[in-house]
C-alpha cells in the first residue's frame, strides 16, 4: 500500500493520527479477506455482516481503547456502551461501512471512525481502502484529502445554491424508490451511486457532488459521525429530511427521520421542496 502524506495539526492532531492509523490497518485487514470466498451472516434487519467486519471493528475498537482509555468507543459489531449518554467524548466506529459493495467485489466500501464531543461530531476519519484515499477532519484543521500520487487537498464544498444544477450521490444497494420522487421534485438529472455513506459524503466536500438524501430509517450514528464531521469542516451540512439536527444523545441511536446532506448553500432549498414528500405524519 502506498504511504500517504498525511499532515495532520491542531487541538485534535493525536486523534487525527491515532484514527488514520487504525483506519488505514483496518482497510489493509479488510482487503486481505477479499482474497477468499466472502461469507456473509445477515443481522437483524436484513443487514449483512462478514469476518470482515469483525476483524476490522476488534482492530479499531482496541487501537482507541488504548490510546484514548477514558473515552467511550460504540462499534457497529460490538455491543453499545450506554455510558454514551453521559460521556463528554464517544467514539462512533463504522468498521465496514458499505459492506454489500464489499461483498460484490465493488470498491465503494469504507472504514469510518468518528468522535463525538458534547454528543457532536468534531473529529472524523472516512478511509476507503480500495484506492488508498483517506478523509479527515477536525476543528481549527478542516477537512483534508489525502489520495496516492497526489499533494494534500483542504476541501470546502461548491457554493452553488441554484437547486436546478444539483449533482446527486445516491446509495448504490440500498437506493429507495422514493428518490425518484426527490429528483422530481428538484429537477435533477445528475446522479451517481456508490455505497458508503462516508464516501457519498466525501465528495460532497471534495465538490464532485452536491445533494445526498436517504429517507430511510436505518442509519444509526456510527453511519453518519465521521461523515458528518468531515463535511461540517468543508462547509457542509447533514440533518433529516425535515432539517433538524441529527442526535447522538438518545439511546436508540437510528436517525428515524431520514438523513439529508448538502454542500450547505443548497440545504434550506432541497428541505422546502422536499417538504411535500415527507410530511411529518409520513413513516420513513
Amino acid at each position: 500500500m502506498q504511504d500517504l502524506d498525511l499532515n495532520f495539526s491542531g487541538t485534535f492532531e493525536r486523534e487525527l493520527e491515532v484514527g488514520a492509523r487504525l483506519a488505514r490497518e483496518a482497510g489493509k485487514l479488510i482487503l486481505g479477506f477479499r482474497d477468499g470466498a466472502i461469507e456473509v451472516d445477515m443481522k437483524p434487519g436484513e443487514e449483512p455482516v462478514t469476518a470482515a467486519d469483525r476483524a476490522s471493528s476488534k482492530l479499531v475498537v482496541a487501537g482507541l481503547s488504548q490510546a484514548f482509555a477514558s473515552d467511550i468507543v460504540v462499534s457497529e459489531e460490538e455491543a453499545d456502551d450506554l455510558r454514551r449518554l453521559e460521556a463528554e467524548r464517544t467514539w462512533f466506529v463504522d468498521p465496514l461501512d458499505g459492506t454489500k459493495d464489499f461483498v460484490a467485489g465493488r470498491e465503494g466500501f469504507s472504514v469510518m471512525i468518528g468522535l463525538n464531543i458534547n454528543h457532536r461530531p468534531t473529529v472524523g476519519v472516512v478511509y476507503q481502502p480500495v484506492g488508498n484515499r483517506l478523509f479527515a477532519a477536525a476543528p481549527d484543521y478542516g477537512t483534508w484529502f489525502f489520495a496516492p500520487g497526489e499533494a494534500p487537498r483542504k476541501l470546502q464544498t461548491s457554493s452553488t445554491d441554484d437547486i436546478d444544477k444539483i449533482r446527486l450521490v445516491a446509495s448504490k444497494s440500498h437506493r429507495e424508490g422514493v428518490i425518484d420522487e426527490v429528483k422530481t421534485a428538484l429537477g435533477i438529472k445528475n446522479e451517481f451511486n456508490i455505497g458508503s455513506v462516508g464516501l457519498k459524503l466525501g465528495l460532497i466536500a471534495l465538490d464532485e457532488r452536491d445533494l445526498y438524501v436517504n429517507p430511510s430509517s436505518k442509519c444509526k450514528g456510527w453511519d453518519t459521525c465521521a461523515p458528518e464531521a468531515i463535511l461540517h469542516h468543508a462547509g457542509g451540512k447533514m440533518t433529516d429530511v425535515h432539517g433538524a439536527s441529527l442526535r447522538y444523545d438518545v439511546e436508540d441511536t437510528h436517525h428515524k427521520r431520514g438523513l439529508v446532506a448538502s454542500n450547505g448553500a443548497l440545504h434550506q432549498g432541497v428541505i422546502d421542496r422536499m417538504a411535500p414528500i415527507f410530511p411529518a405524519e409520513r413513516p420513513l
